[in-house]
This record gives structure tokens, C-alpha cells and sequence, in this order.
């Protein structure tokens, strides 16, 4: 009998569970429903519920909002969590998973660098014709054990579109930009390869938000600034 009621007890439980879980998927897919209403043109990644009761996070082309249930208000900016000892951005948690997606399916589209084994990971976003990068390879050739994903986003003029079709149809393209940005080698070589990479390379900036070069990222989506000295980013690298 005892048996009998603890079996009924979590079969209830169960249900309940259930049921609130269809609750969320159905307010869910009526935030979803009614942004894409209201903003047809815009294309939705994902949409979340949020710790706040009411309260729900839309992702639309990679930039975060919040909404109540019924769309009635809409808001972008940093949701801060001070529940616990430490304040948690809740934003910024987002953006970063966001980020580190994004770049890890681009890396077909970054020259790549190895140096060690290659464990840790740092994307670039440079132009060729940017002093600051330049001065960037410098202190990347100081880090040991790390993989460098430089996606060229040539900004600065006709002449950086150039270097970078250089660069890109060359034989190896790691050699070719150290060469060019860390020994001052003149670029030679073709342009006529496919160079749709650099296309893509401008959307992934501009779906960032990013303005200038250089823009440095590093494996969990985390932005570290531009122009960074090498002992600053193993401190990153580092967690610390």
C-alpha cells in the first residue's frame, strides 16, 4: 500500500513537471510568434526564458533582447543577476556563447597559426595595412601553446582589399601574412582565388558590432580589446 502511494506521489510529480515544461514551450513559441510578427524582417536565433519571472530573452542576428510575454515592451542592455555574492551579466554570458559559436564555424575563413600544441585558442579580426596589428604580431609570437584564427577584414582601403586577396590565395597563407606583417616582405603572388572568405569575414564583424581593427577574441567568445600586450592576454588565456 505505502508502495502503491509513493508510486502515485511521483507519477503526479511527474506530471506536473510535464506540464509546466509544455507551459514554457508554449510561451516560448508565443514570444517567438509575436516578435516575428511585429519585426518580420528580422530572423530570430533563439528565445529563453530568463531567471525573472515574465521576462524573456530574444536573440536576433546574434544581438540579445528582453521581452515580457506579450511583446508589449521591448529593451537591449546588460541584465545583471545579484542574487549571489558575486553579480553575474547575464548579457554578456549570452554574447559570449553567441560568440564562440560563431567563431568556431568560421575558422574554414581565418589564415591559422599554431604555436606549441595549440591548445588555447585566440581569434583576430586584422587588415593588413593596420599599424596596431602589426604591432599585434609581436606580442603573439610571444604565446606558446596557442591556436590564432586571424580572419582578414580589410576596412582601411582599396590597397588592404588587395594585400588580403594576397594573402588568402597564397600557398600558405600563415607564412604569407607573417612574412608580410612581422618581416615587411612584400606580397606577391595571385588574386583570383575564391575570396568569398573575406565577404563572410565582414558580416562576422559587423554582426559583433566591431569598428576597427584589431579586434581580438579568445576561445570562450570573450572580447579582450585591440592592441594587447602578450602578458595581458596570457592573463586572459589564464582565466585570470
Amino acid at each position: 500500500m505505502i508502495m502503491h502511494r509513493q508510486i502515485v506521489a511521483l507519477a503526479l510529480v511527474m506530471t506536473s513537471f510535464t506540464a509546466l515544461a509544455a507551459a514554457a514551450d508554449a510561451d516560448e513559441a508565443g514570444v517567438r510568434q509575436a516578435f516575428q510578427a511585429k519585426f518580420p524582417k528580422m530572423s530570430i536565433d533563439s528565445v529563453g526564458r530568463t531567471p525573472f519571472a515574465g521576462m524573456f530573452e530574444v536573440v536576433v542576428d546574434g544581438q540579445v533582447f528582453y521581452t515580457d510575454a506579450k511583446l508589449s515592451y521591448l529593451f537591449s542592455g546588460n541584465l545583471l543577476d545579484v542574487r549571489g555574492q558575486q553579480p553575474r551579466n547575464l548579457t554578456q554570458e549570452t554574447t559570449g556563447r553567441l560568440a564562440a559559436g560563431a567563431l568556431a564555424k568560421s575558422t574554414d575563413f581565418a589564415v591559422k597559426r599554431v604555436r606549441g600544441n595549440g591548445k588555447r585558442v585566440l581569434y583576430t579580426f586584422e587588415d593588413p595595412n593596420c599599424g596596431y596589428c602589426k604591432e599585434l604580431q609581436k606580442e603573439l609570437v610571444k604565446l606558446n601553446d596557442v591556436t590564432i584564427y586571424t580572419f582578414l577584414w580589410p576596412i582601411l582601403s582599396a590597397d588592404s582589399v588587395e594585400k588580403s586577396k594576397t594573402i588568402w590565395c597564397a600557398r600558405d597563407r600563415a607564412k604569407a601574412w607573417d612574412d608580410y606583417m612581422i618581416k615587411g616582405v612584400a606580397l606577391k603572388g595571385k588574386t583570383d582565388c575564391d575570396t568569398s572568405a573575406l565577404e563572410r569575414n565582414a558580416k562576422l564583424a559587423q554582426r559583433f558590432g566591431l569598428r576597427g581593427t584589431p579586434a581580438i577574441y579568445i576561445g570562450s567568445g570573450e572580447q579582450v580589446g585591440g592592441y594587447v600586450p602578450a602578458e595581458k592576454l596570457e592573463a586572459v588565456l589564464a582565466g585570470k
